[in-house]
Protein backbone atom coordinates (compact mmCIF):
# COMPACT_ATOMS: atom_id res chain seq x y z
CA UNK A 1 0.00 0.00 0.00
CA UNK A 2 1.47 3.20 -1.04
CA UNK A 3 0.81 6.45 1.06
CA UNK A 4 1.32 8.81 -1.88
CA UNK A 5 -0.53 11.62 -1.29
CA UNK A 6 -1.68 13.27 -4.83
CA UNK A 7 -0.25 16.10 -6.47
CA UNK A 8 -2.51 19.30 -6.24
CA UNK A 9 -2.53 21.94 -8.86
CA UNK A 10 -3.54 25.41 -7.99
CA UNK A 11 -6.72 26.40 -9.78
CA UNK A 12 -6.39 30.45 -10.14
CA UNK A 13 -8.87 30.67 -7.25
CA UNK A 14 -8.46 30.79 -3.88
CA UNK A 15 -9.14 26.55 -2.22
CA UNK A 16 -10.93 28.28 0.69
CA UNK A 17 -13.97 28.65 -1.45
CA UNK A 18 -14.39 32.31 -1.39
CA UNK A 19 -14.20 32.66 -5.00
CA UNK A 20 -11.37 34.97 -4.82
CA UNK A 21 -8.97 34.66 -8.11
CA UNK A 22 -5.10 34.02 -6.44
CA UNK A 23 -2.13 34.61 -8.48
CA UNK A 24 -0.04 32.17 -9.96
CA UNK A 25 0.95 29.14 -8.45
CA UNK A 26 -1.10 29.96 -5.28
CA UNK A 27 -3.80 28.12 -3.53
CA UNK A 28 -5.31 30.61 -1.49
CA UNK A 29 -5.80 34.48 -1.35
CA UNK A 30 -3.70 36.53 1.79
CA UNK A 31 -4.90 34.56 5.39
CA UNK A 32 -7.36 32.32 3.68
CA UNK A 33 -5.35 28.98 4.21
CA UNK A 34 -5.30 29.85 8.10
CA UNK A 35 -9.60 30.58 7.28
CA UNK A 36 -10.48 27.44 5.66
CA UNK A 37 -7.49 25.30 8.92
CA UNK A 38 -9.89 26.66 11.03
CA UNK A 39 -13.01 26.40 9.13
CA UNK A 40 -12.50 22.88 9.22
CA UNK A 41 -11.84 22.52 12.87
CA UNK A 42 -14.52 23.79 13.77
CA UNK A 43 -16.70 21.82 11.63
CA UNK A 44 -14.90 18.54 12.47
CA UNK A 45 -13.66 18.69 15.40
CA UNK A 46 -15.83 21.40 17.36
CA UNK A 47 -13.35 24.23 16.99
CA UNK A 48 -11.25 22.90 19.64
CA UNK A 49 -7.71 22.75 18.86
CA UNK A 50 -7.12 19.40 21.30
CA UNK A 51 -9.55 17.34 19.84
CA UNK A 52 -8.38 17.61 16.35
CA UNK A 53 -4.79 16.63 18.01
CA UNK A 54 -5.93 14.03 19.64
CA UNK A 55 -8.09 12.42 16.66
CA UNK A 56 -4.39 12.38 14.96
CA UNK A 57 -3.14 10.61 17.77
CA UNK A 58 -0.91 13.87 19.57
CA UNK A 59 -1.61 15.92 22.62
CA UNK A 60 0.78 15.78 26.00
CA UNK A 61 2.14 12.35 25.87
CA UNK A 62 2.89 12.77 21.87
CA UNK A 63 4.39 15.77 20.81
CA UNK A 64 3.21 16.77 16.83
CA UNK A 65 6.12 19.31 17.36
CA UNK A 66 8.70 16.62 17.93
CA UNK A 67 6.94 13.89 15.29
CA UNK A 68 7.30 17.13 12.53
CA UNK A 69 10.90 17.39 12.95
CA UNK A 70 11.19 13.66 13.63
CA UNK A 71 9.98 13.46 9.65
CA UNK A 72 11.97 16.38 8.46
CA UNK A 73 9.43 18.77 7.52
CA UNK A 74 10.39 20.97 10.60
CA UNK A 75 13.46 22.14 12.12
CA UNK A 76 14.94 22.79 15.46
CA UNK A 77 17.13 26.02 16.49
CA UNK A 78 20.85 24.92 17.64
CA UNK A 79 20.70 28.00 20.25
CA UNK A 80 17.30 27.03 21.96
CA UNK A 81 14.34 24.62 21.86
CA UNK A 82 12.40 26.86 19.27
CA UNK A 83 10.53 24.43 16.67
CA UNK A 84 9.18 25.48 13.25
CA UNK A 85 9.29 25.21 9.55
CA UNK A 86 12.50 25.73 7.84
CA UNK A 87 11.23 29.66 7.54
CA UNK A 88 10.03 30.19 10.94
CA UNK A 89 13.83 28.77 12.39
CA UNK A 90 15.63 30.95 10.21
CA UNK A 91 13.61 33.98 11.22
CA UNK A 92 13.35 32.87 14.85
CA UNK A 93 17.26 33.27 14.74
CA UNK A 94 17.56 36.12 12.65
CA UNK A 95 15.65 37.92 15.84
CA UNK A 96 16.37 36.03 19.04
CA UNK A 97 20.31 34.86 17.99
CA UNK A 98 21.65 37.10 15.42
CA UNK A 99 24.96 37.88 17.47
CA UNK A 100 25.68 33.95 17.89
CA UNK A 101 27.99 32.17 16.09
Amino acid sequence: MSDKKPRLIPTGNCWCGCGKEVGLGKFFAAGHDKAAESALIALKWNGSVPEFLHAHGYGPQHSVSHAAVEAGVWTTCEHCDYMGAPASVANHKRKYHSDEK
